[in-house]
């Protein structure tokens, strides 16, 4: 009787450990999955382009934005730029080094002496240098207000400005995704309800004319770029 009795604790023992190492196999394929599923899986060329005029709470994004860089794919190549007083100021021009595209992230001077005034501008001027000796696919991450009062801030021409039209133009032409993140700058955007929408409005334009997609949330305050990473990583992926 205690021989049988034995047995039977032995035998269930057996089956707990058994039951909970298959658990454990289970759970770590599911975080394998939700780890691949986090990354972009095919190599890009991307310029990420952010205005230097936006808040400073951009400055803590740059954790986030270097964590993006370093995950992407082998064989990704990486440009890093600011838009600043009407130029592009390219801090690591296109390299395969992930983790020297991701250092050269700097923190916004967040200042309106260093408005754009107009982001296309700079926008047009960072898809000239595109290549082609790359095998992935032509993105850029804007990050900007998307904002252009260099003819005024007229309502009539919301999403509909010059630069901006010149920007489709030649992001097609070169066939690439523009993909935009919305900060408000430190100037009107920041605290005028109808600039930040008129802004949101022309990036929206911008990354739905040229295949991409444009992120933002409320037309004040700030929010963080986490969920908009995620949500790019997916939407590089739906695209592959």
């Amino acid at each position: 009787m205690f021989s049988q009795r034995k047995s039977f604790i032995f035998l269930a023992v057996a089956m707990l450990v058994a039951a909970l190492a298959l658990a454990a196999v289970a759970s770590g394929q599911k975080r394998s999955g939700l780890q691949n599923k986090a990354r972009v899986e095919a190599p890009i060329n991307i310029a990420i382009l952010v205005q230097d005029d936006l808040v400073s709470q951009v400055a803590n994004e740059n954790r986030v934005t270097a964590d993006f860089i370093r995950s992407l794919p082998a064989g990704s190549r990486v440009m890093v730029g600011y838009l600043s007083s009407g130029s592009l100021q390219v801090r690591q021009p296109f390299t395969t080094d992930l983790n020297s595209a991701a250092r050269s992230l700097r923190i916004p001077i967040s200042s309106s002496s260093v408005s754009p005034y107009n982001p296309y501008v700079e926008v047009i001027e960072a898809l000239r240098r595109f290549d082609g000796n790359g095998n992935g696919r032509n993105v850029v991450l804007l990050i900007s207000d998307g904002l252009d009062v260099s003819r005024g801030f007229d309502s009539t021409s919301a999403g509909h400005t010059l630069d901006l039209e010149r920007a489709i133009r030649e992001a097609n032409s070169r066939n690439a995704a523009i993909y935009s993140f919305y900060a408000p700058a430190v100037g009107l955007s920041s605290h005028n309800r109808l600039a930040a929408s008129y802004g949101q409005s022309s990036l929206n334009r911008i990354s739905d004319e040229t295949g991409g997609r444009a992120f933002f949330q409320g037309s004040t305050g700030f929010v963080t770029f986490d969920s908009y990473f995620k949500r790019l990583r997916q939407a590089l992926n739906e695209t592959y």
